[in-house]
């Protein structure tokens, strides 16, 4: 069936700012079905309060509406905009919520607008665990005993009659909020109090838990002739009773047997046609019991979830693409295989390689959270490694997380305590997964491991052969390991670094250069959702060990792209934004785009954004070789975060051009001692400070300077291990504490400024002028973290005076750093007193914000001035802000209720939203403004 051609108008409805749980994945799904309808030649309207995101952006969409996501924000769209349907499946939670209340209320029917992609009656089915319950049963399909409770006391019935050990699933909740196991009796109360209170509705299922069962996901696909196909199996490693965002995963299954599998496959099926006639994107979640492959059904989602952007990027298959075209009436058969070309999307990807997902974790901006994982997600991020083997991909995830580590263990960091690595096995928190393999390593048998955990053997088995490969290399030396059996290793996932580690007295170049001198070579396969069975035309590679090479370099001229790496508290979506524009600019400019990046939550994961994508580690030793193959122009590292920046020095004593900013340049601005001397020697204002690499020389300055002092590390990203301290003793406590985690580092000693007010500054250098490109005040003041302040652009308080220091300090900091490209610089203020805190030379967190409040492409404007192309007085720049904007954070802390809240000199926010006022009378706007003056008059 053709397309409706009644629809030439859709809303999108996104899913706000960032949440654990509701991430990054909805601008992506967001952004690729506003493509995909725009190819039909169908006006997109966008509503999204997440100034970070690309889906807010014009290059997505032809309307784009950053409000509130609530009916009022809605109701203003469709007075304005002639919409024909509103698609709500990509956004999540949040999105569907918003759907369903705008039916109830009328919205929908009252201004003529149809639902698409969902029937809006069924998600009640979906998301009311009892109509969930009963529907299942209705259709054949097992679940787990349970009970509804919509009271304490019938809460307690229901455990009586069941027993325990239970699960409380709270209705209408996202990532698992409020939910949990109860194992003990004593524990019941609390557990159904939390969850009663959690449910929107006040209702909760009591249901049996099936603890060690092992956890699988299918993503699904269906089109108006009840079509339905598999895009993509993703099998858990932990059990059950870890939140499937908390867990690794491997795509395809590892462990299933072919009629299990098949019966899964239908079941979903019949599952997701039970649930409305709708066309789109669902996701299905079952238990399968390890003994008999007994299959009950956990959940189902009839929208594009958390797990479609990892199956997408898995397999290549676009879900969000195809699945907004199917809303819109085509039918699966109708549909062309964007990668391929020749098939078309009624065709089931087929993977001849492995994908393994690792959550990313933040518990250390969360002091005294409980860090042990259950049913309510915890991870801030994920990465996604791909490999011909299990073992490989999973190797490769470890060495993508930005924890330090080099690879599964075989890197120094590795736990010895034999209670406390069997603790976590039984627990399981965010780095069970490394304790597994430090278990093995210590003699701790299979089985042992295997009852601890409840992982099956299967994986087990693959990590226990990584301790007999490492037993093996440790007889040789570098120079006589035998070709076939370093070649074993690197197709076994082990790093150079890994490699040295294990040889003990020769370096990562050292192992770099022999096995080069051996021809063992990183080769790279393309990801063509069909294993090679048809030719496939999109550049979408990842790397192995093999003889043939797929990735042929051509000899266009070219720039890199080295991403951010999983999100994470401090480095979030926003520098996605900036990777994916620097990517649109570097195209203008006459370049081949290339993306390095591990994050399939995001848009620069994309097959089709750049014009070569490498789903790799940001790993050096993977970055360069990507570098080797293609001889770029030059590396761009300022609009991928700390993850890029990182790349600097090593990329610069391998003699690769770092584009924009140099590494010194840089490296000036991120040691914090040299800065504060730069700016001594610039005359401009600095709180007093020192510089200290022990206890004592840290006491020495901090009496010298003043209490109260602010204690940091050099090189640090969203305040990583900053904090104030007013005497002698609390700084010890900090300084041992940094250099215990930190060895070798410099300490920077500053004094605080306390009642002082905080501004930053973001401006664009071409070497010979500057732009600012905008000025924001701060509600919070000095000594909470800028991401976790509220942003006021442009300033509404300060005096002219203040803003022209701001904007001479900026001017000259620029010039002093030599800065092409990006500059943040944040400022603390004492009346008219301006105070330069700290300057960063690359993108920030507030260049989208305001380059969406300004409605000016800033990142694309600093990409064309980093790679030369362009001059800044070769742009026009107009804004178009009427009054002010405000930058809102959001926090997560509800997922974490033991944690101290009280902000600080670290980051806590996972997200941000934005808000437009026209009036300083605005009473949100004076409730911020009395805030403000009461922080200042407190401290």
């Amino acid at each position: 069936m053709p397309r409706n051609t009644s629809i030439n108008s859709v809303l999108i409805i996104g899913s706000g700012p960032i949440v654990i749980g509701q991430a990054c994945e909805f601008d992506y799904s967001g952004s690729q079905a506003a493509l995909s309808l725009k190819e039909e030649g169908i006006t997109v309207s966008i509503i999204n309060s997440n100034p970070a995101t690309i889906m807010t952006d014009k290059v997505v969409a032809d309307h784009i509406y950053l409000l509130p996501l609530t009916c009022e924000s809605i109701e203003q769209i469709l007075k304005e905009q002639k919409i024909d349907a509103v698609l709500p499946t990509m956004g999540g939670q949040t999105a569907l919520n918003l759907c369903i209340e705008a039916s109830n209320i009328g919205l929908w029917e009252k201004y003529n607008v149809q639902v698409i992609g969902v029937d809006v009656a069924a998600i009640e089915k979906t998301e009311n665990r009892e109509e969930f319950r009963q529907l299942m049963i209705d259709i054949g399909v097992g679940v787990a005993p349970s009970k509804i409770a919509n009271s304490f006391l019938e809460g307690k019935e229901a455990a009586q009659e069941i027993g325990f050990p239970l699960v409380i699933r709270p209705s209408y909740t996202l990532a698992g909020t409020g939910g949990g196991f109860v194992h003990k009796k004593e524990d019941f109360d609390a557990a159904l109090n939390r969850g009663l209170h959690a449910s929107p509705t006040h209702e909760v299922l009591v249901e049996q838990a099936v603890l060690g069962w092992k956890e699988f996901e299918l993503e699904l696909l269906r089109d108006t002739n009840d079509n339905v196909i598999i895009i993509c199996t993703i099998e858990n490693f932990d059990p059950m009773g870890i939140h499937t965002g908390d867990s690794i995963t491997v795509a395809p299954g590892m462990t299933l047997s072919d009629k299990c599998y098949q019966d899964m496959r239908n079941q979903a099926i019949k599952m997701m046609r039970s649930i409305g006639t709708f066309a789109g994107g669902c996701n299905v979640q079952f238990s399968v019991n390890p003994e008999n492959e007994d299959i009950i059904a956990i959940e189902i989602n009839p929208r594009v979830s958390r797990s479609s952007a990892l199956a997408s990027k898995a397999t290549g298959y676009p879900i969000a693409k195809i699945a907004a075209k199917l809303a819109i009436g085509y039918n699966l058969d109708e549909l062309q295989n964007q990668i391929t070309q020749n098939t078309s999307a009624y065709f089931e990807p087929t993977l001849d390689y492995v994908i393994v997902k690792v959550p990313r974790f933040n518990f250390d901006k969360f002091k005294g959270a409980n860090k042990e994982l259950g049913l309510q997600m915890k991870a801030v991020g994920e990465v996604m490694a791909i490999g011909r083997t299990f073992i490989e991909a999973l190797q490769k995830a470890a060495q993508s997380l930005e924890t330090g580590r080099a690879g599964l263990g075989a890197d120094g960091k590795q736990l010895r305590n034999l209670d406390e690595i069997m603790y976590s096995l039984e627990h399981p928190s965010a780095d069970r997964l490394f304790h597994i393999k430090d278990a093995f390593e210590l003699g701790v048998p299979l089985e042992s491991i295997r009852k601890a955990t409840q992982i099956d053997k299967w994986f087990l088995v693959q990590i226990q052969e990584l301790v007999q490969l490492e037993q093996e290399l440790r007889r040789y030396q570098l120079s006589n390991i035998p070709r076939d059996f370093f070649m074993t290793l690197k197709q076994k996932g082990y790093s150079d670094e890994q490699i040295s580690w294990l040889l003990g007295n020769v370096t990562e170049d050292e192992v770099y250069a022999r096995r080069k001198e051996l021809g063992i070579n990183r080769v790279y396969k393309m990801v063509d959702t069909c294993a090679a069975e048809f030719p496939a035309h999109t550049p979408y590679y990842y790397s192995t060990f093999e003889d043939e090479n797929e990735s042929i370099a051509s000899d266009k001229k070219k720039i890199i792209v080295l991403g951010s790496g999983p999100n994470r508290i401090g480095q979030g979506i926003e520098f996605d934004y900036s990777c994916v524009h620097g990517l649109l600019a570097a195209k203008e400019c006459g370049y081949e785009s290339i993306m390095v990046n591990c994050n399939p939550e995001t848009v620069s994961t994309d097959f089709n954004m750049a014009d070569k994508l490498y789903f790799e580690p940001v790993f050096w030793e993977h970055v360069r070789e990507i570098i080797e193959l293609e001889k770029p122009e030059g590396v761009i590292v300022q609009l991928g975060g700390q993850t890029a920046l990182k790349m600097a020095e090593r990329l610069e004593k391998l003699g690769v051009k770092i584009i924009g900013t140099s590494f010194q340049d840089m490296d000036l601005a991120e040691d914090r001692g040299r800065f504060s001397d730069l700016l001594k020697e610039l005359d401009i204002p600095y709180p007093k400070y020192g510089v200290a690499t022990s206890a004592e020389e840290a006491i020495k300055v901090a009496n010298e300077v003043g209490y109260p002092v602010l204690v940091r590390p050099s090189y640090v990203l969203g305040g990583q291990g900053m904090s104030i301290v007013i005497n002698d003793e609390d700084l010890e406590k900090a300084v041992v504490n940094l250099l215990k985690n930190l060895p070798g580092n410099q300490i920077l000693i500053d004094h605080f400024l306390d009642r002082a007010e905080e501004a930053e500054s973001d401006s664009i250098s071409d070497g010979e002028d500057v732009h600012i490109i905008g000025m924001m005040e701060h509600i919070e003041p000095a000594g909470i973290h800028s991401g976790d302040s509220y942003a006021v652009l442009p300033p509404f308080e300060l005096s002219q005076a203040v803003q022209d220091k701001m904007e001479a300090y900026s001017i000259k900091l620029a010039k002093a750093l030599n800065v092409r490209g990006l500059l943040n610089i944040q400022f603390a203020i004492k009346g008219e007193n301006v105070y330069v805190i700290e300057a960063n030379p690359r993108a920030s967190r507030t260049v989208p914000f305001i380059a969406k409040a300004y409605d000016v492409p800033y990142i694309n404007i600093a990409t064309k001035v980093m790679l030369g192309a362009n001059k800044l007085k070769d742009f026009t720049i107009e804004r178009k802000l009427e009054g002010w904007a405000i930058k809102e954070p959001v926090f997560s802390f509800s997922k974490f209720p033991e944690v101290d809240k009280q902000l600080g000199p670290e980051m806590k926010s996972t997200g941000e939203a934005i808000r437009f006022i026209k009036d300083l009378k605005d009473p949100y706007f004076r409730e911020l403004v009395l805030k403000k003056s009461m922080f200042l008059n407190a401290q």
